[in-house]
């Protein structure tokens, strides 16, 4: 045996080697003295070895009797070739695999514990074993399709020779070196040149093909199983299916193959079908995996992916209690990397480093002094140790397990199953195989910088890795498979983003910060898939990806949006360009009218000009959103530049909206609309996805009785704006590939939904002085003329101004708002304390307090008349209706109350408790509350105090100014309930 590994095993369970020797010796009449002290050995540490012997006797005497080779020969000529092959059902066939691999399991492990073969000979047989397995039944399923005139002609002595059916074994299989309990994982690809098939459809032929193939190597049936089959390493698994063409795995190899497949194709082998076809196709793609130039590159991304692997065990910490002897640090994955890494850096020159199996690899790096003789003779002593002991574990139980057990006593039956007399002499062993590896993997990749992260984070291969799945479930990731899946497809190229090489090795380094970045959101399931819908739009990914990596603060902005931002998010992931703005450093402040003029002057039609407008309102939306996140400019601010961007969009849209209309409809002489903005818009105070609350005055000249030059019915002039009016909402609202500009309502017109859609001017003037509601003036405190000729929009300022400066009752006024303010408590609850507009003493209150006070003295005052609440208030003061000091409070109060509103839109909405905001969401409260100059709470609960203050400043306000509420109860969050 090797290194400090004994020969044989030692009994662990004595009784149930016992039980088994005496089943053994009543079926075979007697076993022979020297059978029975070697069979105690393996009975007493595997019942799966007990089992096989009990099943196959005769195999188990002729490897006694006759030796090892012998009887692995015998035990092979149970699967069937040639003419036999031809006449076997498929029945037989499944019976007859089984048994080959049920004696063949049995000789191969015996040969193995007691020494009399080798490493090499031990995995050699179980690849042999599979190899003609598979070839069996690849043979065997062409010739069903010959039967049925599928395919042909067919030599029915050799049926898969130039079938076009390549099958390659990769990995351990590829190279030879076959686990004990070993899945196998085979390419499957077709070449439609050499297939002799009749039908139409080639791709589904073979897809048929290798599903039956693995139904009849890996259904169990009475007999067991012949081998799992793995079809996952074939060209990207997730988007292909189980067979594909040989042109289409050359081109993906060549486009998108990545450096872990470069080394997985390095033990590629035809292991049955076509070979000759195989060969073929691994010398064409001989290119891809070994490469003239040095390849460094290589080295830093197959290292970011073993540095991922080990990231969180205690800094890779060596280990004997469940230890994982291939994926651990100082195991086997690890010597297979230090070999396969300089292949691929040196190999691409030197063929003779092209050697497809671990040790002689090594020994080829050493005849090149590509390492030194020490580093030969430790890391083959070690490979050798690592494979034997991984043999014993999945010996145990025929399980596909490389982990030691965690417990004492799974130890002590591993540690006396590989030869040791104590669980002490085989950590003592293990240990110094392991650290001697850890060395010179460590010395090899020692310039390569430290990977951070939570855990184990390794998405290369084809599988979900189960140390990651745990890692992302701490992370907060509740389907870790999905994101798994989903990275996986970043590195397989399918995103444009990840297409180039170099994208998906810098997406290896970023990962664990990127993953962490979108953790520490709310949801992080949610974060992660509106950052994979972002990054899958992406018309290319290394400037971004390498910006990334870079600059952490970039990404925590990116993953905050993702995370915090649903807005924003959406509108990221649809168009990424956006984040251009983020990249150059633009801000939000930059003029709009401008830039929309030249932009709309390269347009031809009104529906091109509606795009534009879209595009770019909403990419300067995007910005102020992201300002306003993460604190840059004040939420007021943010409502001034939002109100801005309306104003120049519907200024641009309307001359734009009349000419489409007349060029169909005609003109009215001396017609033209205005547009009047109330609410938010109005009060330039808009929050993100605020509607705009519009109407539509006209005027024409008199005695016009229908449009001039109109093709079709003659429009009057009511219908006529009206129907224009129709058609400048619907350019506002209609949904288009840039979304819709915003939505509109119209309720604040005169009579409201019962009125006309477009309202003469005269008319709105003599309803406004004559017939308004007190609540349409409230309203009409904030009314402001955006668009429209000038004349036009002087009369209705001057209309507007003439409804609100005129003298009232101080009183009706006040019970009119008092009782508007107690039918909205009743129709329109707070959700909770973070709705600031309608909790008792909330926004709506602040804003009842200014209207009220505005309409009652704006006739002796018409200064106090602002559409803005905080102006509204300077100016109240500056008249002396309110006290410099208390319309600071109201100020401040509703400041506050809109920078929270203004974030809460944003990200989480309405959220019901403290619970619902998370950490990111709460800190960009503070941060707006802060820049509004209002508070300066530290966390969510001094943050809640704050606002309970204002609440009462405003509702005390509301009670002077207004009417009486009483004060707000301590518990409640709304009105009182008499109110």
């Amino acid at each position: 045996m090797d290194g400090l590994s004994p020969s044989l095993p030692l009994p662990y369970d004595h009784e149930a080697a016992e039980r088994a020797l005496a089943r053994l010796a009543d079926e075979a009449g007697g076993l022979p003295p020297a059978w029975r002290e070697a069979l105690a050995a393996v009975f007493g540490s595997s019942p799966h070895l007990a089992a096989l012997a009990l099943r196959e006797p005769q195999t188990l005497h002729r490897f006694f009797a006759e030796g090892a080779e012998a009887a692995l020969a015998q035990a092979m000529t149970v699967i069937p070739t040639g003419e036999a092959l031809a006449r076997a059902t498929r029945s037989e066939l499944a019976e007859a695999l089984r048994t080959a691999k049920r004696g063949a399991a049995l000789v191969i492990a015996l040969a193995d514990l007691f020494g009399r073969w080798s490493l090499e000979q031990v995995t050699g047989a179980l690849s042999d074993l599979a190899e003609a397995t598979v070839e069996a039944a690849a043979g065997f399923l062409l010739l069903e399709a010959a039967g049925r005139g599928l395919i042909g002609p067919l030599d029915p002595l050799a049926p898969t020779r130039a079938s076009g059916l390549i099958l390659l074994g990769m990995g351990k299989l590829g190279a030879r070196e076959l686990n004990y309990s070993s899945d196998i994982d085979l390419v499957v690809l077709f070449d439609p040149e050499r297939a002799p098939y009749h039908g139409e459809d080639r791709l589904a032929f073979f897809v048929r093909l290798a599903r039956d193939l693995v139904r009849l190597m890996e259904e169990r049936t009475g007999g067991g199983y012949v081998f799992r089959t793995d079809l996952r390493l074939r060209p990207d698994p997730g988007a292909t299916p189980l067979a594909v063409s040989v042109e289409a795995a050359l081109t993906y190899y060549g486009s998108l193959g990545q450096n872990w497949e470069r080394a997985a194709m390095i033990k590629a082998r035809p292991i049955a079908g076509d070979r000759e076809a195989g060969r073929a196709f691994l010398t064409e793609l001989r290119p891809f995996v070994w490469r003239r130039h040095l390849d460094f590159a290589a080295i830093r991304d197959i290292h970011s992916i073993k540095r991922q692997i080990q990231a969180h065990r205690g800094g890779g910490a060596i280990a004997v209690a469940g230890h994982n002897l291939k994926l651990g640090r100082g195991g086997i994955r690890e010597i297979e990397f230090f070999a396969q890494v300089q292949q691929l850096i040196w190999g691409g020159r030197d063929p003779a480093l092209r050697e497809p199996a671990t040790l002689p690899a090594l020994a080829a790096l050493a005849r090149a002094g590509l390492i030194g003789e020490v580093a030969l003779g430790e890391l083959s002593a070690a490979y050798r140790f690592l494979r034997r002991i991984e043999h014993r574990l999945q010996m145990i139980d025929d399980r596909q397990t490389h982990t030691l057990p965690a417990d004492e006593a799974g130890l002590e039956r591993v540690a006396r199953f590989s030869g040791f007399p104590s669980r002490e002499a085989f950590a003592e062993a293990l240990l110094a195989h392991l650290s001697a590896v850890e060395r010179h993997y460590s010395a090899l990749f020692e310039e390569a910088p430290e990977l951070g992260g939570p855990g184990s984070l390794v998405f290369t291969g084809v599988e979900d890795d189960p140390e990651t799945l745990a890692t992302l479930s701490r992370m907060g990731f509740a389907n870790p498979q999905a994101v798994g899946a989903a990275v996986r497809a970043w590195h397989h190229g399918r995103p444009r983003a990840t297409r180039s090489a170099r994208a998906r090795e810098i997406l290896t380094e970023l990962m664990p910060a990127l993953l962490a970045a979108l953790a520490r959101q709310k949801d992080p399931d949610a974060a992660f898939r509106r950052f994979d819908s972002f990054l899958n739009r992406l018309p290319a990914g290394v400037n971004l990806l390498s910006l990334l990596q870079r600059n952490p603060g970039l990404l925590d902005r990116v993953a905050l949006i993702c995370g915090a931002a649903p807005l924003l998010a959406d509108y990221l992931a649809a168009h990424p360009q956006v984040l251009d703005g983020l990249l150059v450093g633009a801000g939000p402040e930059r003029p709009i009218a401008k830039a929309l003029r030249a932009r709309l002057a390269e347009t031809r039609f009104l529906e091109e000009a509606m795009e534009v407008v879209r595009r770019v309102v909403r990419e300067r939306e995007f910005l102020v959103g992201v300002a306003t996140l993460e604190g840059a400019i004040a939420v007021d601010h943010a409502g001034l530049l939002r109100a801005r961007h309306a104003d120049a969009a519907l200024r641009a849209l309307l001359p734009l909206v009349e000419q489409d209309f007349a060029s169909r409809h005609g003109t009215i002489p001396g017609g033209a609309l205005a547009v009047v903005a109330l609410g938010k818009l109005g009060g330039r105070e808009m929050m993100a996805a605020s509607d705009l609350d519009l109407i539509l005055l006209y005027d024409h000249a008199a005695g016009v009785e229908a449009a001039v030059g109109a093709s079709g019915r003659a429009l009057s002039p009511p219908e006529y704006f009206a129907r224009l009016t129709q058609r400048f909402i619907a350019a506002i609202t209609a949904p288009t590939a840039e979304g819709k500009l915003y939505e509109v309502d119209m309720r604040l017109r005169p009579s409201g939904n019962k009125g006309p859609i477009a309202v003469h001017i005269e008319g709105f003037a003599r309803y406004q002085l004559e017939q308004a509601w007190t609540w349409e003036h409230l309203a009409l405190t904030r009314a402001r003329v955006i668009a429209g000729p000038p004349s036009l929009r002087r009369r209705a300022r001057a209309a507007i101004r003439a409804a609100l400066a005129r003298p009232r009752e101080a009183d009706a006024v006040r019970r009119d708002a008092a009782e508007l303010r107690r039918r909205i408590a009743r129709e329109l609850p707070p959700f909770s304390e973070w709705d600031v507009k309608y909790r008792a003493g909330g926004l709506l209150e602040g804003e009842f307090v200014c209207q009220v006070l505005q309409l009652i003295h704006a006739a002796r005052h018409p200064e106090v008349l602002a559409t803005t609440t905080t102006e509204a208030l300077e100016r109240l003061a500056r008249v002396g209706v309110l006290s410099a000091e208390e319309a600071e409070e109201l100020a401040a109060a509703m400041r506050l109350f809109r920078a929270v509103q203004g974030v809460l839109r944003l990200t989480v909405g309405k959220p019901r408790s403290e619970a619902e905001i998370p950490g990111p969401v709460a800190e960009a409260l503070c941060r707006a509350a802060a820049a509004s100059g209002a508070a300066d709470a530290v966390d969510l609960r001094e943050l809640a105090a704050q606002m309970r203050d204002a609440a009462q400043r405003i509702r005390a306000a509301f009670n002077r100014h207004v009417a009486d509420l009483g004060p707000i109860a301590e518990h409640a969050i709304g009105a009182r309930a008499d109110d």
